[in-house]
């Protein structure tokens, strides 16, 4: 067995572009096992713009058993805002775990993180497994299997479990969706008004849209995992609408406007494949402490939704991933018909 790094090439059909194609492919084989669906898959030439990201820094690590890539490990980190902290994953196909090579790649990517002075690691697992014995998270929301292989290797290496996620997919159409926009429209008043892009940010609602993203990283619950403010300028928004004009996937935004103040106050973003047979992923959706109490949540959810429907129809669903301890948004997403398919365990090891 060999463990190298590979440099995160310019493109796919560039040197280690192979390489990095295969690396997704076996994150994505890995993690279908693991949540109990092939939906959360995203292709290589949807993630490469991902981790050339200046802004999250992103290294990977590749096992190799005769010449064979069988594993690999995620290291990504923030370019300036915090300095402590690393997000790393280890994947091992499974016709090649019991050979020591997941330890081989957690050492090797803790060695990484040790060797930059990083003393916070936080990892994501998970799971569909419903009976057994129980971890159960220190929120008092939520819990995952204590036998489950990824527990065990976790809780040896010194990682504690955090928080847990509920992993939820809605079909798709959802019926009486106008009604469901009305209904929101109506709770909320007029003092808020919806706006929706495709693609880029408007230049009128960047340094709104940057707000809401530092926002987004320090108000979401984050348990004891403490995840640090992540800072979002207009550069960095026009960047990231570049790097998604590079991507294949479409984002779609529905955000609410303050009209007294003319300020958005909330936001909402759906990731959408460009093959109408793969599902819509729910990226943030956010709306300011101050705001809150407006029903406005229920209002981006059903409104970005209409807008899905509207501009990128015939998708079969949409997967969000939301912390149990995270009710208001649960509420939401139950009330508009999500259902729970798996969870995920947020761990955190202290170097």
């Amino acid at each position: 067995m060999l463990i190298d790094e590979l440099p995160i090439p310019v493109a796919l059909d560039a040197p280690g572009g192979a390489e990095f194609a295969r690396a997704v492919e076996i994150g994505n084989a890995v993690e279908a096992i693991a949540y109990g669906t092939a939906d959360i898959a995203y292709r290589p030439e949807e993630e490469l713009p991902h981790w050339r990201d200046r802004h999250s820094p992103h290294r990977l690590l590749l096992a190799r058993v005769d010449g064979e890539i069988v594993g690999r490990a995620s290291y990504e980190t923030k370019a300036a805002e915090d300095t402590d902290t690393a997000w790393i994953g280890v994947n091992v196909l499974p016709e090649f775990e019991g050979r020591g090579i997941g330890r081989a790649l957690a050492d090797a990517v803790e060695e990484l993180a040790a060797s930059e002075g990083r003393t916070k690691l936080l990892a994501y697992t998970g799971t569909t497994e419903k009976g057994g014995e129980r971890l159960a998270s220190p929120t008092g929301f939520g819990s995952v299997p204590r036998d489950a292989r990824a527990t065990r290797f976790l809780l040896a290496r010194g990682y504690s479990l955090e928080q847990v996620e509920r992993v939820s997919r809605l079909g798709l159409p959802v019926d009486g969706l106008d009604a469901l926009v009305a209904d929101a429209s109506a709770a909320s008043g007029p003092d808020y008004r919806v706006v929706t892009w495709i693609g880029g940010t408007p230049e009128r609602w960047r340094s709104d849209l940057a707000l809401l993203g530092t926002r987004m990283s320090t108000d979401a619950p984050s348990a004891g995992l403490e995840e640090p403010e992540d800072v979002w300028t207009v550069e960095r928004i026009v960047e990231a609408d570049e790097r998604d004009l590079a991507s294949p996937r479409t984002r779609l935004t529905a955000a609410v406007e303050h009209v007294p103040t003319g300020r958005l106050v909330g936001f909402s973003v759906l990731s959408v494949p460009a093959q109408r047979e793969r599902c819509v992923d729910q990226y943030a959706t956010l709306v300011l402490r101050e705001h809150r109490g407006h029903r406005l949540g229920m209002l981006l959810k059903v409104a970005n939704l209409a807008h899905l429907e509207r501009e990128r129809p015939g998708h079969p669903s949409v997967l969000t991933f939301n912390a149990e301890e995270n009710r208001p948004m649960l509420d939401v997403n139950e009330a508009v018909g999500f259902v729970p398919i798996a969870h995920e365990g947020a761990w955190r090891k202290d170097l």
